[in-house]
């Protein structure tokens, strides 16, 4: 699995991570989900770099250009709810992809331990084409390496980009350690060194479902 972390390099993607994590700018939940929608975009333009074109005629008013255009365009895959507005930047980009939807959530035993619980997959044939499966939190892991091998049951990809905007170091070790299949690339917005005993990302930015929809009541 090849790794690619956006952060690494100065560009404006970073001032959009800036304003995620910053606790003031938070409190804006409509400009918190456009800050996902504009990061979605900037994964998406970097990862059309690595997909495969051909050479197309279009015909404008005044003749015949020779324009290098998408072989195919991908199947765009998320985790409900709070990888929606990621999901979207990278829809805006590739508008004319097929989608998928994952239903994946925390369920806590009574010692308030918990382990991924995977419900409901709405997704098209994903035989030959291009996934793209996004998640704004890296945290453990868990849910990624879940949703991945969820999608296959849809089919045999010709390649798999996972996108999360943040990842704690364990999560992205797990996911790697995980996931080996050749035909899978990891696009990572930033690396955070620690996590908690509850799996939230430190320093993080907090539950991105709920900076973006609201609070919820979790069921423990």
């Amino acid at each position: 699995m090849k790794v690619n972390i956006l952060g690494d390099s100065n560009s404006i993607f970073n001032q959009f991570i800036s304003e995620i994590r910053c606790e003031v700018t938070q409190k804006d939940p409509m400009r918190f989900r456009k800050n996902l929608q504009r990061l979605g975009e900037i994964f998406a333009y970097e990862i059309s770099k690595t997909m495969d074109y051909q050479t197309t005629d279009v015909k404008t008013p005044l003749g015949v250009a020779k324009v290098q255009t998408l072989v195919r365009q991908p199947v765009l895959a998320t985790i409900l709810r709070a990888g929606l507005p990621l999901q979207q930047g990278l829809l805006n980009v590739f508008d004319h992809a097929e989608n998928a939807f994952i239903s994946a959530y925390r369920k806590y035993d009574t010692a308030g331990e918990f382990h991924i619980e995977f419900e409901y997959l709405a997704s098209p044939s994903l035989d030959d084409k291009d996934v793209i499966l996004s998640d704004p939190m890296l945290a453990s892991g868990a849910s990624m390496e879940i949703g991945y091998h969820a999608l296959l049951q849809k089919g045999n990809p010709n390649h798999v980009h996972l996108v999360a905007i943040i990842a704690s170091a364990q999560g992205l070790e797990h996911v790697v350690s995980q996931i080996s299949d050749e035909n899978v690339t990891l696009w990572i917005g930033a690396v955070d060194p620690e996590m908690t005993h509850l799996s939230y990302i430190v320093p993080g930015l907090g539950d991105a479902g709920d900076l973006a929809f609201g609070a919820k009541i979790d069921s423990h």
